[in-house]
């Protein structure tokens, strides 16, 4: 029996570069296009790249020529470029798969856990209303012509190279120089980290697998924290203590934007997942890496190469005023 045929556009990312390595390990026969611009994610030796540029129409008619049972898009972020894929693979794909995002759920949530069926609803950030017109648009090509889809939805799921706070490795330096840091709200929100090994083991065996056609899978870990909590977990891994200032989402969005639009349309509400679906079609399913040893990873993996460790100087100055402002 031959290999199932997968195709990734993208799969060098935070998330897709895990699912490289696990698809592979998976036996399947992968093949990877990107542009050749991510070198801190090294592609399984044994994937097939192409080096192109998927905005180009030129790529979309290459693949196009080649027939894949699997189509996992990584990259695709607005609705036209949904369309743009889906209309060059028609009839060529056996799966497409469209990576959506948890953001898109009803923010703030109704009712916790989240399940699929949570309605889906952002009024505060337009990443996530792209991705509901994306799935939307998904949606109506299942209903009307029978396109075969699978949508999932990510939370928030890192690797070695994300903090999991705004201004990235900013907050960790912070605590090592002993100054103090920002939490929003009172720090006392639930919050779902995945790491991206473990998000990798919910998707492989989705892929070409037949009772996914038209439906939807979010794919989370089931360890649950506080903020409070997951800036006491990377303090413990620096090495250093976490002095917490806690400062309102919305007057941190009125000293930094760009921070706060991810907060009031994401992070500030508690998000906690039912992965029961998932294990419906993925029984042995398991996320097993808990932050605590993600956030070591993260640490080490910042401390192999000074270079790595750059401040984000808006966060830094916003934190500064932020502090200075809310501090008892």
């Amino acid at each position: 029996m031959s290999s199932l045929r997968v195709l990734f556009l993208g799969g060098t990312g935070i998330i897709s570069s895990a699912c490289s390595w696990r698809a592979i390990e998976s036996g399947l026969d992968l093949t990877i296009v990107n542009r050749g611009k991510t070198a801190g994610r090294p592609v399984p030796p044994e994937a097939q790249v192409i080096t192109a540029d998927l905005d180009a129409p030129a790529t979309l008619t290459q693949i196009a020529a080649q027939d894949f049972d699997v189509v996992v898009d990584w990259i695709a972020f607005t609705p036209d470029h949904v369309r743009a894929r889906t209309d060059a693979l028609r009839g060529h794909v056996g799966q497409y798969v469209f990576i959506s995002s948890a953001s898109a759920y009803q923010t703030p949530p109704a009712r916790l856990p989240i399940t699929e069926s949570t309605p889906l609803r952002n009024p505060f950030w337009q990443y996530s209303r792209n991705k509901i017109a994306c799935e939307d648009l998904l949606t109506a090509l299942y209903r009307d012509e029978g396109y075969p889809v699978t949508v999932i939805r990510p939370s928030h799921t890192y690797d070695r190279t994300l903090v999991p706070f705004d201004g990235g490795w900013t907050i960790v330096e912070r605590m090592r120089r002993g100054q103090p840091v920002v939490v929003h709200g009172d720090g006392t929100s639930l919050w779902t980290l995945t790491h991206h090994r473990d998000f990798a083991r919910g998707l492989v065996p989705l892929l070409g697998h037949p009772r996914t056609l038209g439906d939807t899978f979010q794919i989370t870990s089931d360890d649950v924290l506080t903020w409070d909590q997951i800036a006491h977990a990377l303090a413990a891994a620096a090495g250093t203590t976490a002095q917490i200032v806690h400062v309102p989402s919305d007057a941190i969005a009125a000293v930094h934007p760009g921070w706060g639009d991810g907060l009031l349309g994401d992070k500030t509400h508690s998000a906690v997942f039912d992965n029961s679906k998932l294990r419906s079609v993925v029984p042995d399913y398991v996320a097993t890496i808990p932050f605590e040893t993600g956030a070591r990873e993260i640490v080490a993996w910042y401390d192999e190469d000074p270079a790595r460790r750059r401040l984000d100087p808006a966060v830094d100055e916003a934190m500064d005023t932020l502090i200075t402002r809310y501090r008892p």
